[in-house]
């Protein structure tokens, strides 16, 4: 036996507090069941594309367990986000706070609001944005999956750093008009508007990062982000990982040994839609763009020692939304028969939120510190700006930002979007104006730790 496999051998035997680092790679199926709501109850599921995923690793080494978890959903809020890191937190041993949950964001999937579901059901009102009994099925088919994984974790030596350029995915929902003027209406399939076809791409981060992990030369699991809306068509009823799923399962297929993980960045004003005409053909096409960004990061990567796994998160108070149409009497004023059930949906949605705002609730911002890499999450559709804001903050190291951890806010745009008029802000936006400072703030504690 080689001195380098008996000593990976003996180090599987030592207590986890005396171990090096490990890592349990994991994944569970979240498909949600026919005649489900779709993102947020605006439709219902009718049939399967392709099945939904929940793909992560347990970290180990460190103080205690961290988990971070990609699923292929819409959103998780609320209630259903302390419910998904209290039960992983036990399947892992480890506290809720040291669970980092990031929705792909994938329109053809559910979007969780346990309590918001609870409202609607309650007044016996016809929206629906999710299904208890399967949320909690799933919720724990993912933990199951984490207390497997735990059974056999993975000798960690090694990270690995690589990036690579997207080649025609992203676009910003901002751009410019023959007259000046600002459009915000770039969205998912947008290539046949000739304007928006053509505009320059705008403010995007175009690399794909991937942070993998490895046993000497052998990859246990690859983490791979980009930022943009994960959406080519959808509204069909067909469930679906859509572009990103497919591009994550080409790559699986490719490395049988190493689980592939994808999340997806900051990207709350950044679609495919100057590269998208809603084609389905386009599925396979953007897919096939991201898988080669995925491809090239990884024959990009470097590998270094594995020498330090910190764990750090400060909180956030970012304040409810108090538009007209978003007042506790506007919200309440929707939740009654008659209304149109998607409004009923975002109305109970809107109140879930602002319940827990109004109680004092923060939403938490943690971070993964490997020393050369860093792994980021942020709340809810937080604009791109966010995250290239925080890659400059440490501008020599290796940032990765996953989006839509709490996704109850909504869209986080900056402030410079306020005053523009962003469109996309007459809903699904349920923060106020004045959230850029504060999480801007919450990302440099964070991110930049006073020594």
């Amino acid at each position: 036996m080689k001195a380098a496999s008996l000593l990976s051998l003996l180090l599987l035997w030592l207590p986890l507090d005396a171990a090096p680092f490990r890592v349990a790679p994991f994944s569970a199926d979240v498909t949600v069941p026919m005649g489900h709501g779709m993102m947020g109850g605006l439709w219902k599921s009718k049939s399967v594309a392709d099945p939904l995923l929940a793909r992560g690793i347990v970290l180990l080494g460190g103080d205690k367990p961290v988990v971070f978890v990609s699923v292929d959903w819409c959103e998780i809020r609320n209630a259903a986000f302390d419910r998904w890191r209290l039960v992983l937190a036990e399947a892992a041993g480890t506290d809720p706070l040291r669970v980092m949950v990031s929705c792909i964001h994938q329109h053809d999937a559910p979007v969780a609001d346990l309590e918001a579901q609870r409202m609607l059901e309650e007044r016996k009102l016809a929206g629906s944005i999710c299904d208890l009994e399967f949320h909690e099925k799933a919720v724990r088919a993912v933990a199951a999956a984490v207390r497997e994984a735990m059974k056999t974790p993975r000798l960690v030596t090694h990270v690995g750093l690589g990036q690579a350029k997207v080649d025609r995915v992203a676009s910003n929902r901002r751009y410019v008009l023959p007259d000046g003027k600002f459009s915000f209406g770039r969205g998912s399939a947008s290539g046949k508007n000739v304007l928006a076809a053509g505009a320059p791409e705008g403010t995007v981060d175009p690399w794909l990062k991937t942070l993998s992990f490895w046993d000497g030369t052998n990859a246990i699991a690859a983490l791979s982000g980009y930022a943009t809306h994960p959406m080519s068509y959808y509204r069909t009823g067909d469930v679906s990982a859509d572009f990103p799923g497919d591009a994550r399962a080409r790559r699986q297929k490719e490395t049988p040994g190493c689980l592939q993980v994808y999340f997806s960045g900051a990207s709350g004003n950044v679609t495919a839609g100057k590269y998208n005409d809603g084609a389905r053909t386009n599925r396979a096409v953007l897919a096939g763009r991201l898988h080669d960004a995925m491809t090239r990061a990884w024959k990009e990567t470097q590998r270094q020692p594995l020498q330090r796994v910190d764990f750090r998160s400060t909180t956030v108070r970012l304040e409810p939304r108090n538009h007209a149409g978003f007042t506790v009497e506007d919200l309440r004023g929707k939740l009654k028969p008659g209304i149109d059930p998607f409004q009923q949906c975002l109305a109970a949605m809107g109140l879930s939120w602002r319940a827990r705002a109004d109680a004092g609730h923060k939403i938490d911002v943690p971070v993964l510190d490997f020393g050369p890499a860093q792994l980021l999450l942020l709340p809810g559709e937080s604009y791109v700006e966010y995250q290239l804001a925080a890659q400059q903050m440490r501008p020599d190291s290796f940032v990765l930002v996953a989006g839509y951890g709490e996704c109850a806010t909504g869209y986080v745009p900056t402030e410079k979007h306020w005053e523009e008029g962003d469109g996309n802000l007459g809903d699904w936006c349920w923060v106020h104006p004045g959230a850029e400072k504060p999480l801007l703030d919450a990302i440099r504690r964070v991110l930049v730790p006073v020594k």
